[in-house]
């Protein structure tokens, strides 16, 4: 008896190793990534390559029209989009590992801009907080909640650079200045994906829109755009060329066009600058149906000849048009397109597939009781709330109102924003994310947790906040007489959270509705007033900058908004956000933005008394708040500015040297600006560019030594040939608090 268990033993053995032996090279995770995508491509029907790069849409599970399970039995579907949660991603995955031939895993994807369930401010506001470690860190646990929802990939970050406010999407992005850009995109691409993709604690990021998207014409967005080589290297480039160094594993193209061809479309664009001179070789996907759009745009007779542009410029991914499908299979019939261009399609979205781990472990992302312990966490709440109020901008703070005096008894907390609560959340977090409104600590609410018990708040709503048409004007006297009660009125107005975002192009930059009225007549009453924005782009701010005491640039600050602007007005923490955008003092003034170029008329002081000169006759040709500038609780001197070189040469490094003092009575952070101007060069160049920054804090009476380093790129620009040059001559050194607020200069020349 023992004899036979032992053969039995032994024939099992025996099978296992065959049936081990017979195990395709693919699914054996000790092979390297590069011959297991070979391995499943040389396996693969044509049929199956096309559904691969398909990006197919989630609808609900009850429609028939857009039946996925049935297209992902068929091959059809290689990702999806809009399919979110635990429950619902495993089984549409199950389908698609056990019920098709090869097995092949789904990447399911979705527009995690800035948090999934936990909200984090919009991108632009976030970017204010100049913290790249918390901006890495709100990304990081975007993806820890996203990851833990079943999602593979996210659609961000943006990187587009944009000057004009009446674009709705300004929000997304970090800001004027191309060079801060670059530091936020490759911190929001290792916050997203980590070191490790198949960690399960990560997502991969998409980089887009690839470019020049915020280049729309007037403001209005998916508008024409028209740009020269030269702004596309200088301006829009740069935050690409990061994220890509930083590894980035998807980029996504654009709808709009550079050079008159559309981006989707735009070989000189997508093979010669992002394939090889960015050397990105990873996965391309199209925006929303960009395919289509070149038949609307005119330059593809029909959806045949739109896909053989598409795939042709190097697009690996259809986003939900379904023309992949539809026409690829007939094109490499017909002969006008080349099997290996489908073959390094497929190639880069299975190695996609392969460093998220999903053909190790396809279920790997999906677990009910970690999805329920990640989402809305105690520790990402808390730091929510550390997000929200540093990147808050103090815009004005006149007589020191802020923060709130202990003597204050009676507040009024008045405005069609303050006990909202989804408009904290902005377009994607109101909209695309998993946030939910009832989550979301209002302004209000977040007053009231966090007060002393003696201090009464008392709430009027003043003008009512539905769409642009002027509404609640009946509402005034009501909050008037509140006011009049009080000792002190905290004004909160903004935009509703659907007014900005994609599609939120606007025509003025005037707060919407009838809020400047109620401004008015707040400010009639004689009472201090506090005002908070709560808005996800600047805006014509005059009046309610003339009328208050203090301004709090708030943004829309997620979930735990309310709370971070109680922690600031009530002094728990000391503003130390800086805008990353310039605030216009009206929209006549767009696009207005700190690195203006050189022109033969510029003029300041005496100068600009001349009629002939560089400006308006009508308004000052600055901006009501410049690219920089944020206030404190405290102040800052800066002294003693030393350059380690006067003179030096290519292959020198010059460091910059700086003291800065904290002179005021409480600890503060203060964002330290490097700025270098050219003085003469071949092309005309800005009187200023960013070229360094540090974020420190320091107590009461404390002093440090910041230190900048310049090399050879810092000095750099493109010549009349294109060539990435630093010319010989003498730079401008300037540091300071603000693009308009230099306070140390000094110079230094390149030999």
């Amino acid at each position: 008896m023992k004899k036979t268990t032992t053969i039995v033993l032994l024939l099992l053995a025996v099978a296992s190793l065959s049936a081990q032996s017979k195990k395709p090279v693919y699914l054996d995770s000790t092979k390297p990534i590069e011959l297991r995508v070979k391995n499943v491509l040389s396996l693969m029907t044509l049929k199956e390559k096309v559904g691969q790069l398909n990006l197919e849409t989630f609808v609900n599970e009850n429609d028939t029209k857009n039946d996925l399970s049935d297209k992902i039995k068929k091959g059809d579907v290689g990702s999806i989009l809009k399919s979110n949660g635990v429950k619902n991603n495993l089984r549409l995955q199950k389908v698609a590992v056990e019920q098709t031939r090869l097995g092949i895993p789904l990447m399911f994807e979705e527009d995690v801009i800035h948090g999934y369930r936990t909200i984090f401010p919009s991108p632009l506001g976030e970017s204010a907080s100049w913290n790249l470690d918390n901006i890495e860190k709100s990304a990081s646990i975007a993806a820890k909640e996203a990851s833990a929802s079943g999602i593979h990939l996210t659609y961000a970050p943006m990187v587009d650079i944009s000057y004009d406010p009446r674009w709705g999407r300004i929000l997304e992005g970090a800001g004027e200045d191309p060079y801060y850009a670059s530091f936020v995109a490759a911190a929001r691409v290792k916050g997203f994906q980590g070191t490790n993709l198949a960690s399960g604690q990560n997502v991969m990021a998409c980089v887009k829109h690839f470019a020049g998207y915020g280049a729309a014409l007037a403001g209005r967005d998916y508008n024409i755009a028209d740009f020269s080589e030269r702004t596309l290297r200088e301006i829009y480039l740069p935050p690409f060329r990061a994220a890509i160094n930083a590894g980035v594993g998807s980029v996504m193209t654009a709808y709009s066009a550079y050079d008159g061809v559309p981006a989707t479309a735009n070989k000189k664009l997508l093979i010669d600058i992002l394939r090889r001179e960015l050397g990105f070789d990873k996965m391309l996907i199209t925006d929303w149906a960009t395919i289509n759009n070149l038949v609307k745009i005119g330059i593809a007779s029909d959806e045949k000849e739109a896909v053989l542009m598409a795939i042709n410029s190097g697009v690996d991914v259809d986003m939900t048009s379904g023309l992949y499908l539809k026409h690829l299979e007939a094109l490499i019939a017909e002969g006008k397109i080349n099997i290996k261009s489908i073959d390094k399609a497929v190639e880069r979205v299975l190695i996609a597939k392969f460093k998220l781990g999903l053909f190790d472990d396809p279920y790997k992302f999906f677990n009910e009781q970690r999805e329920k312990e990640t989402l809305l966490s105690p520790d990402h709440l808390e730091f929510a709330r550390k997000s929200a109020r540093e990147c808050m901008v103090l815009l004005k703070n006149d007589n020191k109102i802020l923060p709130l005096n202990k003597s204050i008894k009676k507040i009024a907390v008045i405005g069609p924003l303050a006990n909202r609560q989804k408009d904290l959340l902005s377009w994607w977090g109101g909209n695309y994310s998993q946030g939910k409104p009832d989550e979301v600590i209002s302004v209000l609410e977040g007053l009231k947790k966090s007060v002393n018990s003696y201090v009464e708040i008392n709430y009027a709503e003043g003008v009512k906040l539905d769409g642009f048409d002027p509404k609640g004007l009946e509402l005034i006297p009501e909050a008037v007489k509140l006011a009049s009660e009080s000792d002190l009125v905290i004004l909160v107005v903004g935009e509703e959270y659907w007014m900005s975002g994609e599609g939120g192009s606007i025509s003025n930059i005037n707060l919407p509705g009838i809020q400047d009225e109620l401004v008015n007549a707040i400010a009639n009453t004689g009472k201090p007033i506090v005002s908070v924005l709560v808005n996800g782009r600047p805006f014509d701010i005059q009046n309610l900058t003339n009328k208050s005491m203090a301004v709090l640039e708030a943004w829309q600050p997620g979930t735990m908004g309310g709370l971070g602007v109680a922690d600031i007005l009530l002094g728990k923490y000391n503003p130390s956000g800086k805008l990353t955008v310039s605030f216009p003092i009206n929209t006549g003034q767009i696009p207005i933005y700190y690195n203006y170029k050189r022109t033969s008329h510029d003029a300041t002081g005496e100068a600009l008394k001349n009629r002939w000169v560089n400006k308006y006759l009508d308004i000052p040709t600055t901006p009501l708040f410049p690219f920089g500038y944020g206030l404190s609780y405290t102040t800052f001197v800066y002294s003693n500015l030393i350059l380690s070189k006067q003179i030096i040469t290519e292959k020198d490094e010059l460091v910059i040297d700086v003291d800065v003092t904290n002179t005021g009575k409480i600890f503060g952070e203060e964002v330290v600006q490097l700025y270098i101007g050219d003085i003469v060069s071949s092309v005309s160049r800005p009187l200023k560019e960013l070229k360094g920054f540090r974020k420190i804090g320091l107590d009461p009476n404390e002093k440090k030594v910041v230190s900048f380093i310049v090399k050879k790129d810092d000095l750099s620009f493109y010549n009349q040939n294109m060539k990435w040059v630093a010319e010989p001559g003498k730079f401008n050194i300037m540091v300071g608090a603000s693009s308009e607020d230099i306070r140390l200069n000094g110079s230094v020349e390149l030999k």
